[in-house]
């Protein structure tokens, strides 16, 4: 299984992106897929998950993200609104298993590159 993150970019504050990820040599169903950032210097954090048709966020994201699947185009989607400085990070795309532990990176199997996001106050 392979994943590929793209949409990254640099935007002001306030302002939408829509992230992408292309998993390929599986199909979606039957994978928990999340979205997870990292700024630097800290740790991984959770943002979003598609699993099946339930979908879950962190306690940042505050109704401002939406994640999406388009199971013909074997691709999961994270659209950001409202964005703000201090959601500049990479994020990353990840596939795993179906889990109650779905906050935690090490639940995840496979991860994409990243696509860096950057919000210009």
């Amino acid at each position: 299984v392979q994943l590929q993150a793209s949409g990254g970019g640099l935007v002001q504050a306030g302002g939408s992106l829509r992230l992408s990820c292309v998993v390929s040599g599986r199909a979606l169903r039957g994978y928990a897929i999340a979205w997870f950032r990292q700024a630097p210097g800290r740790e991984r954090e959770f943002a979003a998950l598609i699993s099946g048709d339930m979908t879950r966020y962190g306690d940042f994201v505050r109704d401002r993200f939406t994640v999406s699947r388009d199971s013909a185009e074997n691709t999961v989607y994270l659209q950001m609104n409202g964005l703000k400085p201090e959601d500049t990070a990479l994020y990353f795309c990840a596939a795993g298993p179906k889990t109650l532990k779905y906050t935690l990176a090490r639940s995840y199997t496979y991860w994409g590159q990243g696509t860096l996001v950057t919000v210009s106050s």
